[in-house]
C-alpha cells in the first residue's frame, strides 16, 4: 500500500481515489494508516467483505488481498484476489491502466 502512498499525486492527477478496508481493529489499522495517506477501514465483517465482493477466508476469519479498480461511473474495470503476498496491484499498473483507458476514450 506505500507504493499507493509514493504515486499519490500522479493518481490524484488522473481522479484516482485509493482507500484500504481490513478486518483489523483500529489499533492495528492504524499502523498501516500512519504510512499512507488514504483512507484506511478497520473492523471489516463478513457480511461487510460480501458486500465488497472481497474473498473471505474462514479459517483465520479475515480478508484476503482483494483489489478493485472502478471508473468514474463505479463499474470494476479492474480486479485482483490472491491469497497471500503474491498478485498484488501495483499502483504504477493503475497509473497505466488509468491512462490506457483514457487514451481509448479519445480514438
Amino acid at each position: 500500500m506505500v507504493g499507493f502512498a509514493k504515486l499519490k499525486d500522479e493518481l490524484a492527477a488522473l481522479g484516482v481515489k485509493v482507500f484500504a478496508a481490513s478486518v483489523d481493529p483500529e489499533d492495528k489499522a492504524r499502523l498501516v494508516a500512519d504510512e499512507v495517506d488514504f483512507p484506511v477501514g478497520f473492523g471489516v465483517t463478513r457480511a461487510q467483505a460480501d458486500q465488497m465482493g472481497s474473498w473471505w477466508e474462514e479459517r483465520r476469519q479475515i480478508i484476503q488481498p482483494s483489489e478493485f479498480i472502478l471508473n468514474a461511473e463505479q463499474k470494476v474495470i479492474g480486479a485482483s484476489y490472491s491469497d497471500g503476498p503474491l498478485g498484488r496491484i501495483e499502483a504504477g499498473d493503475v497509473v497505466r491502466l488509468v491512462n490506457f483507458y483514457e487514451a481509448q476514450k479519445k480514438q
